[in-house]
């Protein structure tokens, strides 16, 4: 029997717009939000503090039981605290995203978190952002979205969101790192990224935040307040 909460889940490979769209649109809405990303980066970040080794699938589902993780809504935004630590700077690297896929390809991680995740759904309903939140995680949400952009679309983006926070990096390192990803995810053998059977796909490239969350939106079924 499905759940009478309902959940909107947005998936789709990084810089595809998930982030944004996701929240906006759970703003909208009323609902709670999920970003499943920061929970992997989030035990990432935990792993590189206690100098762990990301080859130990023992001690990575350790500290992710261990980690204690909180999304505080502010007026800059949304805030991770990592065990009590404002870890939101350090979540946002490239380098920890790249740590955070890894952990995601191990299967004892994915298990752990996968409890963790669905304790989210709480009323009025949930907007669920990552990359397996309709295939695996929440199979019977409401709703589902796979958002999808070309590669140069969203590097280009990456870029300009990272110049416009003062981070040297070039667009050819942005393009490669986004194809090594989007190939490892799609490649991995535990919930690879891949659209639900049921999800609705959505193109963003040349469509504009606004459009995206509009088309996001009208799937919903019944809105909220």
């Amino acid at each position: 029997m499905s759940s009478p909460i309902p959940v909107l889940t947005i998936d789709g490979p990084s810089g595809a717009g998930k982030g944004t769209v996701s929240r906006l649109v759970a703003s909208r809405l009323g609902w709670h939000y999920l970003d499943s990303g920061a929970l992997y980066r989030a035990v990432g970040v935990a792993a590189s503090w206690a100098d762990l080794d990301l080859s130990d699938p023992a001690a990575l589902v350790r500290c992710t039981f261990d980690t204690a993780v909180e999304f505080r809504e502010q007026a800059d935004g949304l805030r991770v605290l990592v065990n009590g630590t404002d870890a939101t700077g350090e979540l946002r690297l490239e380098t920890t995203g790249t740590v955070a896929s890894a952990i995601a390809a191990i299967p004892e991680v994915r298990a752990a978190l996968k409890e963790r995740q669905r304790a989210f759904r709480r009323l009025p309903g949930l907007v669920a952002d990552g990359r397996d939140m309709g295939t695996v995680i929440f199979p019977d949400a409401t709703a589902k979205v796979f958002l999808t952009a070309s590669a140069d679309e969203r590097a280009h983006r990456r870029h300009k969101q990272l110049s416009e926070k003062g981070v040297s990096v070039t667009f050819d390192g942005l393009l490669r790192e986004i194809l090594a990803r989007d190939a490892r995810d799609a490649q991995r053998t535990v919930a690879p990224l891949k659209p639900a059977e049921d999800a609705v796909l959505i193109d963003t490239t040349g469509l504009s935040i606004d459009q995206v969350v509009e088309r996001v939106l009208a799937l919903v079924p019944a809105r909220a307040g």
